[in-house]
C-alpha cells in the first residue's frame, strides 16, 4: 500500500495561524523524509480547521517545490467555491508543477458558514458542483481550434475561446478523486477511470459496527464498475493504486494501553474544537435556511466515532488492522498525525506517533 499524511491542525485564535502554517510544513518535510507518498490538503474556510486551508492550491504550490518526488493531494477542493474557468486553469498549472503527481479530490462542501461566506446557497452546492466539475472537464480537453466552450450555469457565465493555459501535464486529465459512496459518484470514477475515496460510515450509526463492512461495500462496487469500463489494465491498476481509505486520526505508541490513553487527550482537545465551531455554525445555518445535524461526540473510550474515524494502537495493532485493508486491494491509506488544537502536549503526541507509525508500520508494506 501506499501512505499519505493528511494536513490538518485547527487554530483558536489568531495568533495561532502563523504557527501553525509553520508546523504543517515542517510535518510535510517529516513525511517526506520518513518517505510517505502524498501529502494531502483540505479545503476550509472561517472555522479555524486549518489555516493554509484557505487556499490549498497556493500551500500546495509552496510544499511542491519544497517536496521533490512526493504526490500532492487535496481532501477535498470545494468545487462549488471556485470559478470554473480559474480552478481548471489552477489544477492544470500545479499538474504540470508537479509532473503529474497530483490527485484533486473534489466534493460539494461541509458547512453553511463556508458557502454563504461565498455567496453560495448551501442546498445548491452539490449541483453547481457537478456542473463546475463538467465545465473543467471540457476545458482541460479543449484545443485552440475547437469550438468555444460557453457555460452558463446560473452563477458562473463565460466564453473560452481559445485554450486554458497551461496544458493539463497528464493526458488525460484524469486524477479527480470523487468519494465512491452514490451511484453517480461511482460511475463517473469509473467511467474515467480515475481513484476514488472509499467510505468506511453510514452516518450516523455504523450498521453493524465495523468499518471494514463498509469499505468492503463501496470499494467492491468501485472496483467491479472500473473493471467493467472497458479500460486498459494498467488503466485500471494506476487508479487501483490510489484509491484511498481515511482516518481522520492516526495514532501509535509503544502499546495498545498507551496509544488508547493517548487517543483520549487527542480527542478531548479536538471536540474542545469542535464545540467551540459550533455556535458559529448554528448562525450560519439559521442564515442559510436549513438545520444540519450536530457533529457526532468523539469523547470516550469505545465511541463510534473513533471506531470508524481513528487508527490506533500499537505497530504491531495497528499493522494487523491495515492488513485486511491491503488485502482488500485499497491502494492508499490517507491519515492525519496532527489533528485539533496543535498543543505543545499533541504536536509531541504527533511526532512521535508519525516516526512509530513510518519506521515501524510501514515498511510492512513496502512494495
Amino acid at each position: 500500500m501506499r501512505f499519505s499524511s493528511f494536513l490538518t491542525a485547527r487554530s483558536l485564535e489568531p495568533g495561532d495561524d502563523r504557527r501553525l502554517i509553520h508546523a504543517l510544513t515542517e510535518h510535510a518535510t517529516a513525511c517526506h523524509r520518513y518517505g510517505f507518498d502524498a501529502v494531502f490538503l483540505p479545503d476550509h474556510h472561517f472555522t479555524g480547521y486549518c489555516p493554509p486551508a484557505s487556499d490549498p492550491m497556493i500551500f500546495g504550490a509552496y510544499l511542491a517545490s519544497r517536496l521533490p518526488g512526493m504526490h500532492l493531494g487535496f481532501s477535498v477542493q470545494t468545487v462549488a467555491l471556485h470559478h470554473p474557468v480559474r480552478f481548471a486553469e489552477r489544477v492544470a498549472l500545479l499538474d504540470q508543477l508537479t509532473d503529474g503527481r497530483l490527485l484533486v479530490g473534489v466534493g460539494s462542501g461541509t458547512t453553511p458558514e463556508e458557502m454563504i461566506g461565498f455567496g453560495v446557497k448551501f442546498q445548491e452546492s452539490s449541483t453547481l458542483s457537478v456542473q463546475n466539475i463538467e465545465i473543467a472537464e471540457r476545458l482541460w480537453a479543449k484545443q485552440p481550434d475547437d469550438e468555444p466552450v460557453i457555460f452558463d450555469n446560473g452563477r458562473y457565465q463565460g466564453a473560452v475561446v481559445s485554450r486554458i493555459v497551461p496544458t493539463p501535464y497528464s493526458k488525460p486529465m484524469s486524477r479527480l478523486m470523487s468519494v465512491a459512496q452514490r451511484p453517480s459518484s461511482v460511475e463517473r470514477a469509473a467511467t474515467y477511470a480515475q481513484p476514488a475515496f472509499i467510505p468506511a460510515f453510514t452516518v450516523p450509526v455504523l450498521d453493524d459496527g465495523d468499518p471494514y463492512t463498509h469499505v468492503k461495500k463501496h470499494f467492491t462496487n468501485y472496483r467491479t464498475a472500473l473493471e467493467a469500463a472497458g479500460h486498459s489494465e494498467e488503466a485500471v491498476a494506476a487508479a487501483l493504486d490510489w484509491t484511498t481509505h481515511t482516518y481522520q486520526h492516526i495514532h501509535v505508541a509503544e502499546s495498545d494501553a498507551q496509544a488508547e490513553d493517548e487517543l483520549q487527550i487527542i480527542m478531548d482537545g479536538y471536540m474542545d474544537a469542535i464545540e467551540r465551531e459550533h455556535e458559529a455554525n448554528k448562525a450560519a445555518e439559521t442564515i442559510s435556511g436549513v438545520d444540519l445535524r450536530p457533529h457526532p461526540p468523539a469523547r470516550g473510550k469505545g465511541n463510534g466515532w473513533q471506531g470508524t474515524w481513528c487508527l490506533w494502537g500499537s505497530p504491531d495493532t495497528v499493522a494487523e488492522k491495515l492488513q485486511k485493508y491491503a488485502d482488500l486491494g485499497i491502494g492508499n491509506i490517507l491519515g492525519g498525525f496532527l489533528g485539533g488544537p496543535l498543543t505543545p502536549e499533541r504536536a509531541a503526541l504527533g511526532e512521535k506517533s508519525l516516526k512509530l507509525f513510518a519506521e515501524q508500520v510501514m515498511p510492512r508494506f513496502a512494495r
